[in-house]
């Protein structure tokens, strides 16, 4: 009998420490009677991880990210009895509303991507809540000069060494090139790239152009690390001759304003903007479209603007500076694999904070070690599985 499945099902099929995970939680139920409020990109990949937690006992009350809500995965976690608040949105105003939806719940644990919850927490404090987690590096930066008011147990994702090369040196780089291609349709051989940052995710974004015949040069403010990139064998000439030299320019810093109106008269013909930061801030989307020397705007279906200046140069935004490699028809993210590792990190340490094995002295720090060597084993094991007599 053929039964017709979805990519959600594709994509739990393949998590395999969440799988193994969520078998475990039903047995020990480490959420049990706690509500765990999220603020995360909700995509198939996320469908897995918020029913391995609802496997641990949790009620769940989630809501998305600007302009990567997916309806397909809003719709299974409604039909799993997930409460889900909103959908797909640009408008920050909208978003920012949902994310009050979630912590007028007053969770018990929050799950954050990007700060969102735990500052607003910190607006709208509450009795009960015991901590919980953030997911990125835009996040941690957010935090850390809050720990004197937050004073809980907040473990960092995106710190952990796992997260670092598994999911944001490899995988941003490699749903980077894919959603480039899968965009544009255009080419990368010969073009010359433009990679503005050089941290975890910069340097698989710079890779991976570099493994497609692209030519790249890398943009850090950090001497050390621009040197880094220049002895990878990247070229990192001043900032301006990187972004006048450019073909394709790809954001991936966590800062703001890195490219904005002011970049104009230096940018050439054709150039193709593009974002892998997590915020939708690094590209000046709107200053640039609003700017004098643009005439005219074109939409286009698949969520890229064209910028008509006066002096006839035209200028391509990919997902008006969101995420794009969550951006346009049948957006896939990061590989499944990785983000099994990253949600597998995400789960226990969910559970560290639920059992109270970390305490108000780990505020925005780290994984801990112990947690990161057992996801690294678990996985290890499922690839070299013990060999019997």
């Amino acid at each position: 009998m053929t039964v017709i499945a979805t990519r959600i099902e594709w994509v739990g099929e393949h998590c395999r420490l969440l799988r193994g995970i969520a078998a475990e939680f039903r047995r020990t139920r480490p959420f049990e009677g706690l509500t765990i409020g999220t603020g995360i990109h909700l995509e198939a990949k996320t469908v897995a991880l918020l029913l391995t937690l609802r496997d641990g006992g949790a009620a769940l009350v989630s809501t998305g990210n600007l302009n990567t809500t997916q309806p397909d995965a809003v719709d299974y976690l409604r039909a799993e009895g997930v409460t889900v608040i909103g959908g797909p949105t640009k408008d920050a105003a909208r978003h920012a509303s949902y994310l009050g939806e979630v912590l007028a719940a007053r969770p018990d644990l929050i799950l954050d991507n990007g700060g969102d919850l735990f500052t607003g927490y910190l607006d709208r404090p509450y009795d009960g809540l015991l901590g919980g987690t953030e997911e990125t590096t835009s996040g941690r930066m957010r935090l850390e000069p809050l720990r004197a008011r937050l004073r809980l147990p907040i473990l960092v994702i995106n710190d952990s060494p796992i997260k670092q090369f598994a999911e944001n040196e490899h995988a941003v780089g490699q749903s980077s090139l894919e959603s480039f291609l899968r965009l544009t349709n255009r080419t990368t051989n010969g073009e010359q790239v433009t990679v503005f940052g050089y941290g975890a995710c910069g340097r698989g974004v710079a890779a991976n152009f570099r493994g497609a015949y692209a030519r790249v040069s890398v943009v850090d403010t950090d001497p050390v690390t621009r040197l880094r990139a220049h002895l990878d064998g990247f070229s990192t000439p001043a900032r301006d001759v990187a972004v006048a030299e450019a073909d394709v320019i790809i954001t991936v810093t966590g800062a703001r304003n890195v490219v904005t109106a002011a970049d104009l008269p230096l940018l050439r013909d054709g150039v193709i903007l593009a974002n892998a930061g997590h915020f939708p801030a690094e590209i000046d989307a709107a200053g640039l479209i609003g700017a004098q020397a643009v005439s005219d705007v074109l939409e286009y279906a698949d969520d890229l603007v064209t910028l008509v200046l006066t002096d006839g140069r035209r200028i391509h935004v990919i997902s008006r500076g969101h995420m794009f490699n969550l951006a346009g028809p049948r957006p896939l993210g990061n590989s499944i694999e990785s983000m099994d590792l990253g949600f597998a990190l995400q789960a226990r340490c969910l559970e560290a904070v639920a059992t109270r094995a970390v305490d108000a002295t780990s505020c925005v720090v780290p994984v801990p070690g112990a947690i990161d060597a057992a996801i690294a084993r678990a996985y290890l094991d499922l690839r070299y599985p013990p060999v019997t007599a």
